[in-house]
């Protein structure tokens, strides 16, 4: 597995957006599994994957596939009591940060959950006000 999916897995789960921040590239694309824009940059993308590891509870990777720049993560993990499974779509740089974060999630009780609990931080996180342009 490369190093740097390695580094994520330890850290996703955990919240910490200073330990997620050391994998993402400076450009990085964050593509969220409740609404259609794109967090472009490392700030507000190691925010909002912070935000998520603090509302997911019970997080593990579950099957790793990829190789090279390109991989999957399959998850599960829990939003408040309902069970949720997604796909982590990363793609890593040339310098091997990762460039492209997708996810995908179901079932979709449990992303409008998600997208619930992530509005209610996003729309009242000091650090995310200035790239409230992404939510419209």
């Amino acid at each position: 597995m490369h190093p740097t999916i390695q580094r994520m897995t330890d850290v996703i789960a955990s919240g910490d957006n200073a330990k997620i921040i050391e994998f993402l590239a400076e450009d990085v694309q964050f593509l969220p599994p409740t609404y259609w824009k794109t967090w472009t940059g490392r700030e507000p993308c190691a925010a909002i994957l912070g935000h998520v590891g603090q509302i997911f509870s019970d997080f593990r990777y579950r099957r790793f596939m990829g190789d090279g720049n390109d991989w999957a993560l399959e998850f599960q993990c829990k939003i408040g009591d309902l069970d949720a499974v997604g796909v982590d779509l990363i793609t890593l740089n040339d310098e091997g940060l990762v460039s492209k974060f997708e996810v995908v999630m179901r079932p979709y009780k449990s992303v409008g959950v998600l997208r619930d609990e992530m509005m209610a931080r996003v729309t009242t996180d000091p650090r995310l006000l200035k790239f409230q342009d992404a939510l419209s």
